[in-house]
């Protein structure tokens, strides 16, 4: 049987999971944990506790600060030490909550208990009852994005789901936290599809999931072989599988249009595995988003391993319980090497999105120097939204912001995979980054001056 895969570019970086085999982990509490108050896309939380208020695992610490934005709350038990800004994985100073954990005392009504609970024994659940408590459970994109969830949830009234996809391709060469929580929790991640799928009116479900995880694939196959709609697609290896667009081309062969439109306009609502968990474990068992499986990795890491960590554990601590930094020089990314964030500091808390430390050593964490461009055209042909990377680039580093509008930079989904692929070592992803923020800002501007 041929595998399906998306149709536009795409590459095949060295495959490093070496991690795959390794049961997760609860990572230890910190001594102290922080929680920047912005964690999603969209507009930052509001603080709702002060310096000195007393919280437990489970307490809202943080209020949505308009309609696209998502609460946050307490990991831990303990004290408010004081709010300031800290320093996150974007490398700049974000308005943090900082706790200092004294015990772990949870607040009453979420459910601790492992027993199973089904959508059949809960027929009370309407779509706005879950959606409702999706949105007040605080939980986002989990995948790396970010999107508060309950919205793609609430398609505009100008489009129709037809079906869910959930995003278990786990692409990244080095990441496994998705491929453990499949082994770990493939129950409870079907029963969040099939509450995803009651929540936007539809009966067809897909999960997506690349061969390089066949017991994933057979667990979830015999777990789902009796679920009505739902159905397990393996996935050809190819990166960047994991973003949306290419998802929905590989497993339903429709291909979504360029910016502004979104998977929804094609009739599908694209979500990650662990986002599917998150949605489970919130409905099912009042559980709010505090933790989440996060992988921490790399080829000299003594201990590598797959943990569920507290949000706000500060990634050092991971770090340490592998056995520590490699000797040398080292890289330390929030994600994988392909689209995570090279940090400025180990003391980078875990947020709602980190899926993965990663820490590149030697040779490996070192650029090499740029030369110029053969015209061999790799790039263009890696690139899955079918642009053409060299141009943008050049564009880009000479500021022409109108040319760049007019090449659809705004497509770029900023994997990477021109830059993976350039024999001259160009920093084309660099450029295209720049310049992509740019023409956003523009384009944002000009639409305010229209309203």
């Amino acid at each position: 049987m041929k595998l399906r895969t998306f149709r536009k570019g795409g590459i095949h970086p060295q495959e490093n999971k070496i991690t795959t085999d390794i049961v997760t982990k609860v990572a230890q509490l910190p001594e102290m944990a922080f929680f920047p108050l912005s964690q999603h896309i969209g507009v930052p939380t509001k603080a709702v506790v002060k310096k000195g208020d007393k919280v437990k695992v489970g307490t809202l610490i943080a209020e949505a600060g308009d309609f696209v934005s998502a609460p946050i709350f307490s990991s831990v038990s303990g004290t408010v030490f004081k709010i300031e800004d800290k320093i996150d994985a974007t490398g700049y100073l974000k308005p943090s909550i900082i706790i200092k954990v004294e015990g772990d005392e949870w607040e009453e009504g979420i459910d601790r208990s492992e027993k199973l609970e089904t959508v059949e024994n809960h027929p009370e659940l309407t779509s706005e009852e879950i959606i409702n408590r999706v949105k007040t459970a605080g939980i986002t994109g989990m995948g790396g994005a970010g999107f508060p969830t309950f919205i793609k949830l609430m398609p505009p009234p100008d489009t129709k789901a037809e079906c869910v996809i959930i995003n278990a391709v786990e692409c990244e060469p080095y990441i496994t936290s998705d491929n453990r929580l499949m082994l770990e929790h493939a129950d409870e991640i079907l029963v969040g599809l099939q509450l995803l799928m009651k929540a936007v009116n539809v009966d067809k479900g897909y999960i997506g999931i690349e061969n390089n995880k066949p017991e994933a694939i057979k667990l979830l196959k015999e777990k789902a072989s009796h679920m009505k709609g739902i159905e397990i697609v393996p996935l050809a290896q190819k990166y960047p599988q994991g973003g949306e667009k290419q998802l929905v081309d590989a497993v339903i062969n429709r291909q979504v249009p360029a910016p502004p439109a979104i998977p929804v306009n094609v009739g599908v609502v694209v979500q990650n595995v662990g986002t599917a968990f998150a949605v489970y474990q919130a409905v099912m068992k009042n559980k709010p988003l505090f933790e989440r499986y996060t992988t921490v990795t790399g080829k000299k890491i003594k201990n590598p391993g797959n943990f569920l960590v507290r949000m706000g554990t500060p990634m050092r601590e991971l770090i340490e319980a592998c056995g520590g930094l490699p000797e040398g020089d080292n890289k330390i990314i929030a994600g994988g090497p392909m689209m995570g964030k090279a940090l400025m500091s180990m003391d980078v808390p875990i947020c709602k999105g980190t899926n993965s430390v990663t820490i590149i050593t030697g040779d490996e964490a070192r650029r090499k120097e740029p030369q110029p461009c053969i015209r061999c055209a790799k790039c263009v042909n890696a690139c899955p939204m079918g642009l053409e990377p060299y141009l943008l680039s050049a564009y880009s580093s000479m500021k022409y912001w109108e040319k760049l509008e007019s090449e659809s930079i705004t497509s770029c989904i900023e994997c990477g995979s021109c830059q993976f692929t350039c024999p001259s070592h160009r920093y084309l992803l660099d450029n295209i980054r720049l310049g992509k923020s740019t023409v956003m800002g523009i384009i944002r501007t000009r639409n305010a001056k229209k309203q």
